[in-house]
This record gives C-alpha cells, structure tokens and sequence, in this order.
C-alpha cells in the first residue's frame, strides 16, 4: 500500500521536510543496494539525524503497520537493506558523529553513520588501531558492518566486527530506546544482549550508536607476495604457516582469472604465468615480524612458490596489497554484471571447495573469478554476467545452489561476511535445521510483533 498524504506529513514533522525524499526520481538510488539484480522501489526515504526521531518514526510505524528498513551506505551483498515495496527507508548516514576516544579505556564512541574509514583513522590519529576492514572500507558505515558483522582482510588474525563492539544503543521495533554493554572489559551479568543485534541485519532493532573496542598500534608489517603454480601449493603453503604458529594478520588469495583481471586493472607488475597468489602480512612487535616474515618466506619456497616478492618500503607494501583490495573492481570491468559470493569452509578443505567452484564453472559454462581470504577459510566465486541474460542467470542459480550445498557437506557455511538478506534466506533452513529457525523466528517476533523491521529478511 503507497504511503499516504498523511503518513508523509507526519515523516516531515518528525525529520523536517528537507530530509524527507518522495520523488521517483530521488527514490531510485535507494531501491538497491551492491548486490547484483535485486531492486525494489520504497514509498519514501528520511535521513535521520537523532535517535528521538527514530524513536519517532518507528512508533509512527507500528500504529499504522508500515515497514521499515534502515540503510547505511548502501554496500550491502545479501540485499540486506533492499527495499519492500512501499517502505520507508531510513537512513542514517547523517548520523555521523565520532563521540568520543576514550584512550584511558581504548574505546571510541561513534554514531552509526561514521565511515570505518572515518573510524580507522581516527584510531590511528591517537596512535591506537581498530583492525576490521571489509572491502567497502572507504565508504561502509559502522551501523551497516554491526549489524552485517562485516569481516575483512584481517580477520584470521584480529578477528571481525563482533569482536570489536562493546556497546551500542538500539532502538527497539515499537520506539523503545535501549542502551546495551559497557566500557568493561569483563561484564557477565544477564544475557550478552549486544551480540544479538551484531549481524541480526536490522531485523530486531536500529542502531543509533556504537561503542568500539580499540587496540593499540602494532609497531611494524611486512608485506609479501608469493605465487604459485598450483592452488593446491598455495593452501598448502596457507596449511604450514598456520602449523608453524604463525597467524599473519592477513593472508589472502586470487586465483588465475582474478589476477589477470587485477593486472589489467591496476598494472602493479603481477606475474601472469601462476595460478595462485598469496598475499600475506605480519604486523606487531619489529623482532617478532622479522622473524614471521623470515619464516613465512621459507615456507613458500620450500613449497613450492614461484616467487616470493617482499615490499621494501610502506608505498610498495600498499602496492602489493592494493592486488587483493582491487580484487572485485578489477573484476566488476569484465562484464556488465558482477556477481560477488560467499561461502566459507574450514581451512583444510578450502582448496577442495576452490577446486569444486572450478568444476562448476565448467558445468555450467560460466566465467567464475574466485578470490578470499584463505586463511579463515571465507572464499568469494565471483560470476562475470549479464543479468539481461535470463538463461545464464539460471544456471548461476543452479551453481549457487550447488557451491552452498557443498560448503555445508563440508562442514562450512552459506556465508563468512556478507550476511543472509534476501540473496541466502532459501539456503538458511538446510543450514540451521528447523530448531535454531523455530528459535530464531521466535525470538524476532517478540521483539517485532508488527514486523515493521526489515521483513522478508532471512526468512519470510
């Protein structure tokens, strides 16, 4: 039902009329988000600058039974904040406000608008570090990687989102304002209610601030590259590393079609004749990342690597690193649509599961670029397509089918990062079982009775 007369002046009264968008036009930007083929138009979106006027707003919802979905940036790769037909958008990227840096506790304070960037360098300014990075670093809110529980290139060794919130403030579904965590280090009082909403993808409340974790700066990184002939060499080199007890902060992967497509993209000088690459970084105390990058380095040739090629200064090591984070830029040049998946499997059958994504590719006749993280397991087949071409787009739905059921045979997971959405919602049931979604769908419907937040997300 299109949103009435009434309703809208009632949104204007709540955000002011300048911060509400009704015409097609201005609407169109936010019937999507970064996932590929899925658009929706809402009936309006507001730009929130409190969180009493998301209180408001969401009061307003529940009494006249109108949905709600809440966006950030618009980075997401599940159709998370994909629109309902009709819907309001909420969108916080005004909110956008670092709080507070708290150095005596590590921690920050910030609204949910805030860029990771923003976030990142703010910490670095005070000579402290927050450590996730997911790819959409530069433009990804804070609000969207909590309630995504975004990861990034250095999750094996720091970990992702969840491991960095200590508090937050929600609005719950009916417009009640709640506060949850603290700056504590220890706090075991009650449920652990902060890490429900961490990755629960604006289905049981919205976040209107964030209290983060920091750590301080590590001292000194070394990057390297080192390729390979086969995959097999790579993620058994990737195997050794971790056997030898060395968690590098990043330790990543692209394989044939990626690095060709990067090369072309980025001309950083990659070699051409490899079917492998690692990226791999250490980072902590100067002795200790010596001597893990001597290691490391060992390692590779031992196994096998092609060339190890270590960055000498911070401008090459950005060089080399810019090779794994162009990664689906240089990709999305390919063709008109661009597909990016997310599987994970333990680290022991990642590269059985590459293999596998190989094969399908094959099956199917598809073009499959597969790049990730390969030392926590979390890959990304990315398809090259044409969404215009429905028969092709069958067959991807036919491989996505294939790809999840094997992550799952193998005793991994339908996603590592990028959330359930609209895009995984089918492949949920076959992971969970029907207890944990009887649970779940529970849990949400006690918190949104009216299901105003987000519906049709994870499950219907």
């Amino acid at each position: 039902m299109a949103l009435s007369t009434a309703i809208i002046d009632d949104l204007r009264r709540i955000v002011g009329a300048k911060n509400v968008l009704t015409v097609k036009e201005d609407l169109i930007p936010y019937s999507f988000d970064g996932t590929a083929a899925l658009m929706q138009m809402p009936g309006c979106v507001l730009f929130t600058e409190t969180t009493e006027q998301i209180s408001q707003i969401l009061k307003l919802a529940n009494a006249q039974k109108l949905s709600v979905v809440t966006r950030g940036s618009g980075t997401g790769l599940s159709g998370g904040s994909l629109p309902n037909t009709d819907c309001i958008v909420l969108c916080t990227v005004r909110m956008e406000r670092i709080l507070e840096l708290d150095r005596a506790n590590l921690t920050m304070l910030v609204e949910p608008g805030v860029t990771t960037l923003n976030i990142a360098d703010a910490a670095v300014a005070a000579n402290l570090f927050y450590p996730p990075d997911p790819g959409s670093m530069k433009i990804s809110t804070i609000g969207g990687n909590v309630a995504e529980n975004s990861g990034g290139l250095r999750g094996l060794k720091y970990g992702v989102t969840r491991n960095y919130v200590m508090g937050m403030e929600v609005v719950l579904p009916q417009g009640e304002v709640m506060w949850l965590g603290n700056k504590c280090v220890k706090d075991v009082a009650g449920y652990s209610m902060k890490d429900l909403f961490v990755g629960s993808e604006g289905t049981l409340g919205i976040i209107t601030k964030v209290l983060l974790r920091l750590i301080p700066k590590p001292k000194a990184k070394i990057t390297m590259v080192a390729t390979f002939a086969a995959m097999d060499q790579a993620a058994e080199t990737v195997s050794a590393i971790i056997a030898a007890q060395i968690i590098p902060c990043t330790l990543e992967f692209l394989d044939r079609t990626t690095i060709h497509c990067v090369e072309d993209y980025a001309k950083i000088g990659l070699p051409l004749d490899c079917e492998a690459l690692l990226l791999i970084e250490t980072d902590g105390h100067p002795v200790v990342v010596a001597e893990e990058a001597a290691q490391m380095e060992a390692i590779c040739r031992k196994l096998g690597s092609l060339e190890v090629r270590v960055a000498k200064d911070e401008s090459e090591a950005l060089k080399l690193a810019s090779a794994r984070r162009s990664a689906f830029s240089a990709l999305a040049r390919v063709a008109p649509t661009t597909i990016l998946e997310d599987a994970t499997v333990p680290r022991s059958e990642l590269a059985q599961m590459i293999r596998f994504v190989e094969g399908i590719a094959k099956k199917y006749k598809l073009r499959i670029g597969t790049f990730g993280h390969m030392g926590d397991g979390n890959l990304h087949p990315t398809f090259l397509t044409d969404e215009r071409n429905k028969e092709e787009m069958h067959r991807i739905e036919l491989a996505f089918h294939e790809i999840f059921d094997e992550a799952i045979r193998l005793g991994g997971t339908i996603t590592g990062e990028h959330g359930v959405g609209v895009a995984k919602k089918s492949f949920l049931p076959k992971f969970l079982g029907e207890t944990q979604m009887c649970v779940m769908r529970e849990l949400r419907n006690a918190l949104d009775p009216n299901k105003v937040l987000n519906p049709g997300k994870m499950f219907d």
